[in-house]
């Protein structure tokens, strides 16, 4: 079967640089605890934009900030715009409008986050009469074109599927056709390659990334491995207990990462080569585990950092903005 161009809706795109998805300061608490400590970044129409960092770091409830989606007890704060509308003003109604059809998620866990009990083909049928006004056999038909846009084998046969009839590949498909069922403008994906074996993971990001051409989306990409988005991301944003601390290109990035914990990453992460293998060589573990958001004094980093002198432990490190246009939060880091 080939794979047909989905009639996507029609939006008006901003000028170049208005970007689609603007967050600002952004803080999350669950009571007094803090999880996210003020962090902003944009995304521009049609980019990739990676988070990146330890599970705890804070990436998650970014994503669920974003869609309004936070587990009960927790609380936003800080601006977040999408298409130039603070979305803390929208009615209910808009905001559910907003998710799933102008904002699509991928979450980590597709065997939980699908439902066991209905079809994969009722369930993205589901999805789509949700947001658009389609019968049950336009959406049934609609249905199939996703099934076969994130290239399952015999759509037909595969809608009457249950999600444990299927691969965790092919649930991870099932949850991406979900996500971009609607033409959403920014497609959030959350750890999309997680439990997936390396070749799995290769073509899933590589699915991701043919999408987001194709239908000209902006991606969200959360992930914890800097390994896998070299070359599928944009930029790349680096967290740390609730904090951006270093934002670049990619390549510039993986060649001189300045922030210590960056390198740490880098150290401990396999890397995908040009033929999608891993490449090899010894890998080296950040020692001790990542630091709660909360009740910190200086730079959460800086018990597990080799570079760290009595400055570091005595302020949080603001985020400075180098000649190059890398932003880093550390008073050490430089670019000669």
């Amino acid at each position: 079967m080939s794979h047909p161009a989905l009639s996507i809706p029609a939006f008006a795109v901003p000028h170049a640089i208005t970007p689609l998805l603007e967050v600002q300061d952004l803080q999350v608490h669950f009571g007094s605890k803090p999880a996210v400590r003020g962090i902003s970044f944009t995304v521009h129409e049609g980019e990739t934009l990676a988070l990146v960092g330890e599970s705890g770091s804070g990436k998650s409830m970014t994503a669920l900030s974003v869609m309004g989606l936070l587990p009960d007890g927790g609380r936003a704060s800080g601006t977040i715009r999408f298409a130039g509308r603070d979305t803390s003003t929208l009615s209910p109604a808009a905001r559910r409008a907003l998710r799933g059809g102008e904002i699509g998620m991928i979450f980590q866990e597709p065997m939980t986050s699908l439902n066991p009990v209905m079809t994969i083909g009722a369930q993205i049928v589901e999805a789509l009469r949700q947001h658009q006004p389609l019968s049950r056999t336009a959406a049934k038909a609609r249905a199939l074109e996703l099934i076969d846009l994130v290239r399952i084998p015999d759509p037909k046969r595969r809608f009457q599927d249950y999600p444990h009839q299927l691969s965790g590949g092919m649930r991870q498909r099932v949850m991406i056709a979900m996500a971009v069922a609607c033409g959403p403008r920014l497609l959030i994906a959350d750890e999309p390659t997680t439990a997936l074996d390396v070749t799995i993971q290769a073509q899933v990001l590589e699915l991701l990334d043919r999408l987001r051409r194709d239908l000209s989306m902006a991606v969200l990409l959360i992930t914890h491995d800097l390994g896998v988005v070299g070359q599928w991301a944009d930029r790349v944003a680096v967290m740390y207990a609730g904090r951006k601390v270093e934002e670049g290109d990619p390549s510039a990035l993986f060649a001189l990462p300045l922030h210590p914990y960056t390198q740490g990453l880098l150290r401990a992460s396999p890397r995908l080569d040009d033929a999608q293998h891993y490449t090899q060589g010894p890998l080296t573990e950040i020692p001790g585990s990542i630091a709660s958001a909360a009740g910190q004094d200086g730079c959460a980093f800086a018990p597990r950092c080799p570079q760290a002198v009595a400055a570091c432990r005595a302020a949080v490190p603001s985020l400075r903005i180098l000649e190059s246009g890398r932003k880093v939060a550390c008073p050490l880091a430089h670019q000669d």
